[in-house]
């Protein structure tokens, strides 16, 4: 039998802060697994970086055969977007299905699903970072009994903060901390339990703290000289922190064990949140309707003004946002940017209601319990089916939907047309620049699809996917055609990056081996390999240690 196997996930901390972090000291449990074993760089595909990881490393699949993109799915007969949460798993298992005659044990998976051919124990949604599953486990009491003995995770579901609200940002702090102490100390106890075959579990906490601490740990965020503390960095401390639990979780496993840590992709500063969710859907409006504006007109051929960081923004976003509102009338207008949003709602309300079409109110929403309410491209719903293109809602890349005849219940591009409207749109694109340095915004623009009759259904919803430049985090862009839009207040200030690590260590580890560069894809069969289980054909990826790179990688 092969050795002990455990696999720490550190969701999306990025490469370049382990490497620079570890060079430095700073996480000597890493530094040493890193320095005693191997280290590798990983990739992950381009585009919908955010979205796919998971499930790819799950599943051993890239997103072409599972047609899993995104948690969110587009429904071209009413123009409806849904929350669908994760991959269901119909069609290909999670990886450790295979681990037949093993013992496994899998703590606080994300977007997993539980699964009875596991002999072991799985806790789903203690404390990971979108779970996108009920919080559960087999056996059915195990978590109540972790929680009742150890502890819940203060963040679940909740582990996000106004990137300009030092009190709440370090709120966040102290609440993910408190997670990750809590995640030490319930993966010791299992350890101690049994010996494990297979142990997995995932600190979602890198996740968030890059989402919303990026800006106060890396100088060359735009808010940094807002908001950072010189003697105070809650992304290193939050690292600090998980560094410490992994050498707790490697103090508790079995003398003999073998060790991964990884991550399936990485983080840097947000260069795709603005762009994707509020920068293209108005681009898309105003290239529909020439001369229109709906948010944030900006005044073109003037330094834009400086980033948005009063007071309104640092209590929070979405109403600084909608404060920016592109209203018709002069006087509504400057009332919105003026007044609180309750009281110009109030003002507001005493008016006569406008008969034409309007942007839809994030708070109007937010009352329909649609749970997507802050994402601005569905601000614009009330117009798609007037729109040649219109950008769906993202949490990474921006995706650009054609509303095709034949497709979409109230289409107007020609399938004939197709090629035409997607390639002026492509030209439009490249033509966009951030106003503050004058770098050019888009980067590539993707076709997903050959060709309009292309209906295959593990396609993703987008046409095209807008992936942005990643040198500078931007509030304001610049058309040449159809103007300035912003500045825009900041929304997270980290955003992911498709670049990934693997640190392995252990007596089946060669010390110092030279390793070439992976792919998230072949985190599954590698560890399978391991295990000495046999990879199954349909996967992707490639173990990262066949026998034949490395002798005495196997037990003979």
């Amino acid at each position: 039998m092969a050795k002990p196997l455990i696999a720490i996930g550190l969701d999306a901390a990025d490469p370049s802060l382990i490497e620079e972090w570890t060079a430095k000291g700073y996480l000597p449990t890493i530094q040493r697994l890193k320095d005693q074993g191997i280290y590798s760089r990983l990739k992950t595909f381009e585009y919908y970086r955010a979205e796919t990881p998971w499930t790819t490393f799950l599943t051993g699949c890239a997103p072409q055969q599972t047609g899993y993109w995104a948690p969110l799915k587009f429904y071209p007969n009413d123009y409806s977007v849904e929350e669908i949460q994760a991959y269901q798993f119909d069609e290909y298992r999670p990886f450790y299905d295979l681990c037949k005659e093993r013992q496994v044990a899998v703590f606080d998976m994300p977007q997993s699903v539980l699964s009875e051919q596991v002999d072991g124990i799985q806790v789903l949604a203690w404390g990971a970072h979108s779970p996108m599953t009920a919080s559960h486990s087999l056996p059915v009491h195990l978590l109540s009994e972790l929680t009742e003995k150890h502890g819940a995770h203060p963040m679940l579901r909740r582990d996000h903060a106004p990137v300009l609200n030092w009190s709440a940002l370090k709120r966040l702090q102290a609440g993910l901390e408190t997670g990750i102490e809590r995640r030490a100390n319930i993966c010791a106890d299992l350890l101690q339990q049994k010996p494990w075959d297979f142990f997995l579990t995932v600190f979602g906490e890198p996740h968030a703290a890059g989402h919303f601490f990026w800006h106060l740990s890396r100088p060359d965020h735009p808010l940094y000289a807002y908001t950072a503390k010189a003697d105070d960095d809650p992304l290193l401390s939050t690292f600090q922190s998980i560094d410490r639990a992994i050498a707790k979780i490697v103090d508790a496993a079995p003398a003999d064990a073998n060790f991964m840590v990884f991550a399936a992709h990485g983080m840097g500063a947000n260069v795709m949140d603005l762009p994707s969710m509020v920068f293209l859907p108005e681009f898309l409006y105003r290239w529909n309707f020439p001369g229109c504006i709906g948010l944030a007109a900006g005044k073109s051929g003037s330094l834009p003004d400086k980033p948005i960081v009063g007071l309104r923004a640092q209590q929070g976003w979405l109403g600084t946002m909608w404060s920016l509102k592109h209203d018709r009338n002069l006087l509504l207008r400057t009332l919105r940017r003026a007044l609180p949003r309750k009281i110009f709602d109030k003002v507001t309300a005493l008016l006569p209601k406008s008969q034409q079409p309007d942007l839809v109110s994030p708070f109007q929403l937010k009352l329909e319990s649609h749970p997507l309410y802050f994402q601005a491209p569905l601000w614009y719903r009330e117009f798609w089916p007037q729109m040649k293109a219109f950008a769906l809602p993202s949490f990474s890349e921006g995706y650009v939907r054609i509303n095709l005849q034949g497709r979409e219940t109230a289409g107007i591009v020609s399938p004939d047309d197709y090629d035409i409207v997607c390639q002026e749109l492509t030209d439009s694109l490249y033509q966009l620049k951030d106003a503050r340095t004058g770098t050019p915004m888009v980067e590539q623009v993707i076709r997903t699809r050959s060709h309009a009759g292309d209906l295959n259904p593990k396609h993703p919803d987008a046409d095209l996917v807008v992936i942005w430049q990643d040198s500078y985090a931007t509030d304001t862009v610049e058309s040449p055609i159809h103007g300035r839009i912003g500045p825009v207040p900041y929304l997270r200030t980290g955003s992911h990056r498709s670049d990934g690590f693997l640190v392995m260590n252990g007596p089946d580890i060669p010390e110092n081996a030279s390793v070439p560069a992976g792919h998230a894809l072949d985190l599954a069969p590698t560890v399978l390999d391991l295990m000495n289980i046999e990879i199954p054909e349909y996967f992707t990826g490639k173990s990262m240690f066949p026998d034949r790179a490395l002798s005495g990688f196997r037990e003979s």
